[in-house]
């Protein structure tokens, strides 16, 4: 079976969104906590994080939003994403902490280079531009599974699909066997199945966000398309 992750916002709606996300198919949810500098987000994310600071989403709000959560989903691993600055603001071990109490499964800092703070439990992230070393350094200490950044540049839906996806899951299989899950650039169904077809699992990001704002149903049928289109390729 194909691992699908769906991302979301924080925000006061979103503990329901999480739970209707799960309820279309999502097997992790992914939960933004929104920063004002986000370099590796696009527009549809940067929008969301500034609509979450202007609701009051400060790092305790947001982990307070994630044991909400946890409360919804008791089962469903709970993954934070957020940026090295608020860590760094917050306190480094008592973030971790934090983030375990409140029902994090494990967590990403989007622009921490592995191998720097190698205590912190975190999933790694690799890129097509990253060395063969660095990919190496990432898998082993990744934190149950490897997120592949198919694309260079920041997230957001895009037309195509990333011919990078290929080269960089074989050289990740090369030196690990974690599980691969690929994001950035992925929106449609077809992108979906085609990312899920080279990788053990996909990440959605911007397009969940996108149509988290028209509410619980809507988002539960979106991801029941990306789940249908996941579920096609191990059926294949």
């Amino acid at each position: 079976m194909k691992t699908l992750v769906v991302y979301l916002m924080s925000g006061p709606e979103t503990p329901e969104l999480a739970a209707a996300a799960v309820a279309g198919g999502a097997d992790l949810v992914e939960l933004g906590f929104p920063f004002s500098d986000p370099l590796a987000d696009g527009p549809v994310i940067r929008r969301a994080a500034e609509r979450a600071l202007g609701q009051g989403m400060r790092t305790r709000a947001c982990l307070e939003c994630l044991a909400r959560t946890r409360e919804l989903l008791p089962e469903i691993p709970l993954v934070p994403m957020t940026y090295s600055a608020l860590l760094e603001a917050y306190g480094w071990d008592r973030f971790a902490s934090d983030a375990q109490a409140a029902g994090a499964t494990s967590l990403i800092v989007a622009d921490l280079p592995a191998g720097e703070r190698p205590e912190l439990r975190r999933v790694q992230l690799v890129a097509p531009t990253s060395t063969d070393e660095r990919v190496r350094i990432a898998a082993e200490h990744t934190d149950g599974w490897l997120y592949l950044v198919t694309v260079t540049g920041t997230t957001g839906a895009r037309a195509d699909d990333s011919p990078a996806l290929a080269g960089l899951v074989e050289r990740a299989r090369a030196v690990t066997n974690v599980p691969l899950y690929a994001g950035f650039g992925i929106s449609t169904p077809e992108q979906a199945r085609a990312a899920a077809e080279l990788a053990d699992g996909i990440v959605v990001g911007s397009r969940p966000v996108e149509v988290a704002e028209e509410g619980p149903d809507a988002l539960r049928d979106y991801v029941r398309t990306l789940r249908k289109a996941v579920d096609a390729v191990v059926a294949a």
